[in-house]
């Protein structure tokens, strides 16, 4: 069962448990919304919202928890510890999967399938090269569907034609250049530290994903989710949330120079690492919102077709109807 998702950028903050930021002006008489995030960059846009006063200015004060895993996030969306939160889309079908109607899909922030990849040694060419080598890779995570997903499509078991191995994220760079693998799967910031290693390649990255293709779905997409029960009694708050968060994509997309300013605090990383990492991203904005979660769609067929793979990968044990979360209500 897929329980987490990612683990913080380097250098992330450690904000321990809830912790407000600092310095946001609040409007005595602000909407509270509580939002759930961490310092990977489909966080980036509430942040960006909170610091840059997007969401003052629509008379939201929207207060940042912070969250080590998705699963976590996702077991104080269903508590009522927060209200709206970022997530990979494998921990959300998990829930799904269960029966949980806790949440909605209302949003996707951006595509990152460029910023995660399976990287080999120059000797290997092909899927097929990595029969009998071993390869790196997280556990329960999209990188770990991403590799299922290219094995299978080169016609090897990742049970007898090559060996898995489980290893935490931050540790895949230091794995590889002791030799200790042949092949890692792995996301930014390690898909950046492995890249720019000596004698290394790319071998796929997720628009190699047999999904991304058709359905533009990468093994485990970022979507926006929000708790059912505030949504339904603070509708006019919902949609401001999402005017102001869908702003801030814009903010990213169009001014990295200046989105990356709000970020440093939260990544620690330098000015230029921020930017390049904004770009890596293709950032969704709220005109595009409608085309991608509305049913029938090829996105949310997309997002279907994957959550039956992961059944077929038996990572869930069965596949939720995912129109029956997705919402254009509060677009």
């Amino acid at each position: 069962m897929f329980n987490t998702r990612r683990t913080f950028l380097k250098g992330a903050v450690s904000l321990a448990g809830a912790a407000a930021l600092p310095g946001i002006v609040k409007a005595a008489d602000a909407q509270v919304i509580n939002y759930g995030g961490s310092a990977w960059l489909g966080h980036y846009p509430a942040y960006i919202g909170i610091k840059s006063g997007l969401f003052a200015a629509k008379g939201l004060d929207v207060k940042w928890q912070s969250f080590g895993t998705s699963s976590a996030r996702m077991s104080a969306m269903l508590s009522g510890g927060i209200d709206v939160a970022c997530t990979g889309i494998v921990s959300a079908l998990a829930l799904m999967a269960r029966g949980s109607k806790h949440f909605s899909i209302v949003g996707v922030p951006e595509d990152f399938g460029r910023v995660e990849g399976l990287f080999v040694r120059s000797g290997i060419t092909s899927i097929q090269g990595l029969k009998g080598k071993k390869i790196g890779v997280t556990f329960a995570s999209s990188s770990h569907m991403l590799v299922l997903d290219l094995l299978a499509s080169a016609g090897l078991s990742p049970d007898r034609d090559v060996s898995l191995l489980n290893v935490p994220a931050p540790e895949l760079p230091a794995a590889f250049q002791s030799n200790q693998i042949d092949a890692a799967a792995a996301w930014t910031p390690q898909f950046n530290r492995i890249r720019s290693m000596p004698d290394i390649k790319l071998l796929a990255d997720d628009t190699g994903f047999s999904l991304y293709k058709q359905y533009g779905v990468t093994p485990g997409p970022d979507v926006l989710v929000m708790r059912r029960d505030f949504a339904g009694k603070n509708a006019d708050a919902a949609r401001k949330f999402l005017q102001a968060y869908f702003e801030a994509c814009t903010m990213l997309r169009d001014k990295p120079d200046q989105a990356a300013k709000y970020l440093t605090e939260l990544t620690n990383l330098t000015l230029q690492d921020q930017i390049a990492t904004i770009k890596d991203a293709t950032w969704y904005d709220a005109a595009q919102q409608k085309a991608l979660l509305t049913t029938p769609g090829k996105y949310v067929d997309g997002l279907q077709k994957l959550a039956e793979m992961l059944v077929t990968h038996k990572q869930i044990d069965k596949a939720p109807a995912v129109r029956d979360w997705t919402n254009v209500n509060y677009l």
